[in-house]
């Protein structure tokens, strides 16, 4: 099957089907909720927070699959209602801290320029190519050395992205987008006064930063993995192919059957990024489209571990390459003087 026929095919799972993502919803936020009662009556009993670490530990998994049923809603692929798509989107931004509307527009600039080298910066993790690095003034490497240590990327800046940066609205965000913003930002205020007037805030504290500490770890590894792994495909403008950035420049993140369904298949991202109009629960089927011998960029679980040690992009290389591929000479001071 030639390459436009095969993704021609995709557009029959592009729909939602109702019942499906009624379902999703119900297995997901029910469960969710239930977690979180029941966490704030334990806690209230006095059992030792210790404890209650597998129940924040699933909590964080069915949160990570309530931020991709938010996820299809901004691609107004969760239903075809873009009413629907809007009620369900705030409603589940809410839960994930995350404004629906703001959020949308930086993950659609991503889509249009995921692997674009002449056009990173919105929605996408910061990466320097290996000239742009030897190229920067020393106080910038340090920062970006900073920021792509692995305990302030995985660890530190998910919980602050999600908790703290997302309460503002984004450098790109419109009149629209930060009414969004301000709206979700509302709503989780209404959240902390009813816990306030009620359990108090401490047992809301107890409950939902231990929740919400693992599930933006888990989605911000997600993200990572899916486009900064070693052959990632990155080019120019005028290189710039559609097909590519979705095959080459995205990949499909072999996992579990039970992660993929806390994660709400997001590890099939390759045919996600060439038609993100089909929903989460079509992408498995998806898979099996693709004719044999198309490029399909595979990862399972112990080689996404290797991609820590990649801070860089080597256009010249066309991968993926970690500070150590510097040589120590070049290291945070060595800067090549131009000729």
């Amino acid at each position: 099957m030639e390459k436009r026929a095969w993704v021609g095919e995709l557009k029959r799972y592009a729909r939602a089907d109702w019942r499906k993502s009624l379902w999703q919803m119900v297995n997901t936020l029910v469960p969710y909720l239930g977690v979180n009662v029941l966490m704030a009556i334990l806690v209230m009993e006095g059992v030792p927070l210790p404890a209650l670490l597998p129940l924040a530990l699933l909590g964080a998994g069915l949160l990570v699959r309530t931020f991709i049923i938010f996820h299809d809603c901004t691609h107004q692929s969760f239903f075809n209602s873009a009413a629907a798509n809007r009620a369900v989107g705030f409603l589940t931004g809410v839960l994930t801290y995350t404004a629906y509307t703001d959020w949308q527009r930086c993950h659609m600039i991503h889509h249009g320029t995921v692997a674009n080298l002449e056009k990173r910066g919105v929605g996408d993790i910061w990466t320097m190519t290996v000239e742009e690095y030897r190229e920067s003034p020393w106080h910038l490497r340090i920062v970006y050395r900073f920021f792509r240590n692995p305990v302030v990327l995985f660890v530190i800046s998910p919980v602050v992205l999600f908790v703290l940066v997302n309460r503002f609205p984004s450098r790109v965000s419109r009149k629209g987008e930060k009414a969004s913003t301000l709206l979700t930002d509302l709503a989780l205020l209404g959240i902390v006064l009813l816990a306030h007037a009620t359990i108090g805030l401490g047992v809301l504290a107890a409950v939902q930063l231990p929740i919400i500490f693992f599930a933006s770890i888990f989605g911000v590894w997600m993200f990572y993995v899916q486009h900064q792994f070693e052959e990632v495909y990155w080019a120019g403008q005028e290189g710039w192919d559609h097909y590519r950035a979705a095959m080459e420049g995205s990949s499909y993140y072999r996992l579990p059957l039970v992660l993929h369904w806390f994660t709400g298949n997001i590890g099939f991202h390759n045919i996600h990024h060439l038609n993100s109009r089909i929903p989460n629960y079509h992408l498995r089927t998806c898979l099996d489209l693709i004719p044999e011998g198309e490029p399909v960029k595979a990862i399972g679980f112990r080689e996404s571990l290797r991609t820590v040690g990649f801070q860089l992009y080597d256009p010249k290389g066309g991968r993926m390459v970690g500070f150590g591929d510097l040589g120590k000479r070049d290291a945070l001071v060595h800067v090549p003087k131009k000729v």
